[in-house]
């Protein structure tokens, strides 16, 4: 993007009025000087579009981090030209601030190197870049800016707090204890391709025969209980806002995070699902948290405006998708207590999160395990005291 300053506006109709006194009147002198402003005008635009050849690297450490947490951006420019890239004026884009970035004289094959913080303070996802390089003409007549390098997210994970206990619901075995089969071994679930290294015992050979390639029996251990989190990202169920911020939304999704990395601890599967989202928009749980999975979710997600809750409890009831669900709130959602409860015959333990409520809900509301908490933490110090499994 190219900006002509106030300078270079006026040099401009000097040079036309120059020129055009100049033949009127047949004055030679002001046609030269007319024609020297046109000339210097000329050469700032040339100047200015030069386009150095700048390689730009960047790096976060870490790329991924919980609110609060300290987060840095190393930016690496190196001058890949044969000219010296003079008159160079270059700011990093990191969320929504600028970060200047020193590049005047930077010599050929040279690079200067800049490290900033990243702002942590609130969950969400933080674009850093792309650097934005500005080249002026000695004269300061044309401003010309450029975009280098792309943008490098930054992911703002809601805050963990530690629980001391994880709900297991009818999964538990009658011991007291949580039965951990790596493959399964209970019950029959569906049938997939033989690929290296599985056991031969487990290929059904009737399929096989059938269709012509080995297929293997692919079980699941009922005894291993699973967990439901069903965050309600809808705006009506968190109406209250400080500064902008739904302070009700983030401490759900502080208890989400948190049950969801409870789960991992103990090695139970986990699905997070979002109320106001697309009927595909439903990650399993499973692997490394880091990854592309439920926290870069919860870093992500936003109140939505429209949704409802029918058709998030009407997959739920369809799929069974676990044992125990978690509902996550806010005191817009204290209505839906009942349509939540109806999900009671399809999972034994229904546990509800109600955030930033002016008064705690009904002991007993709709046969629900409710927790009534001001933020994440206090939510965990709740959810450790609950024995209603």
């Amino acid at each position: 993007m190219s900006a002509l300053t106030a300078r270079c506006v006026g040099l401009l109709v000097a040079a036309v009025v120059l020129l055009g006194a100049g033949f009127r009147f047949a004055y030679p002198e002001l046609t030269l000087l007319g024609a020297a402003a046109g000339i210097a005008v000329g050469y700032a635009v040339l100047t200015a579009a030069w386009r150095p050849r700048l390689e730009v690297t960047r790096s976060a450490d870490p790329d991924r981090v919980a609110r609060g947490e300290p987060a840095a951006m190393t930016l690496t420019v190196r001058n890949a030209g044969r000219l010296r890239a003079a008159s160079l004026v270059a700011e990093d884009r990191c969320g929504d601030r600028s970060v200047p970035v020193p590049l005047l004289r930077l010599r050929p094959g040279r690079d200067t190197t800049v490290r900033y913080d990243v702002p942590t303070s609130r969950r969400g996802v933080v674009p850093v870049g792309p650097l934005r390089v500005t080249r002026r003409d000695p004269l300061g007549l044309v401003a010309l800016a450029r975009p280098y390098g792309g943008a490098v997210p930054v992911w703002v994970h809601p805050r963990v707090h530690p629980l001391n206990a994880v709900p297991t619901g009818a999964g538990r075995s009658l011991d007291g204890r949580v039965d951990k089969v790596p493959h399964g071994s209970i019950t029959f679930d569906s049938l997939r391709e033989y690929v290296v290294g599985d056991e031969l015992r487990r290929v059904h050979w009737r399929t096989s025969a059938r269709v012509g390639e080995l297929m293997v029996r692919e079980n699941v251990d009922t005894s291993l209980p699973r967990m439901v989190v069903l965050l309600d990202n809808r705006a009506v169920a968190h109406p209250d806002r400080v500064d902008g911020v739904a302070e009700s939304f983030e401490s759900a999704c502080e208890a989400a995070a948190s049950v969801l990395v409870a789960a991992y601890r103990e090695g139970l599967p986990v699905t997070l699902l979002l109320v106001a989202s697309e009927p595909d928009d439903l990650t399993a749980a499973g692997g490394d948290a880091a990854g592309q999975g439920p926290l870069d979710r919860l870093a992500a997600v936003g109140l939505a405006d429209e949704g409802d809750l029918q058709p998030a409890t009407g997959r739920l009831r369809r799929e069974r998708l676990g044992d125990t669900l978690v509902f996550l709130t806010g005191p817009g959602g204290r209505d839906d207590l009942g349509v939540v409860g109806a999900l009671r015959a399809a999972y034994p333990s229904v546990v509800v999160g109600v955030f930033g409520a002016a008064e705690p809900a009904p002991a007993g509301a709709a046969g629900l395990v409710v927790i009534d908490a001001a933020d994440g933490a206090a939510f965990a110090a709740e959810w450790d005291g609950v024995r209603r499994w």
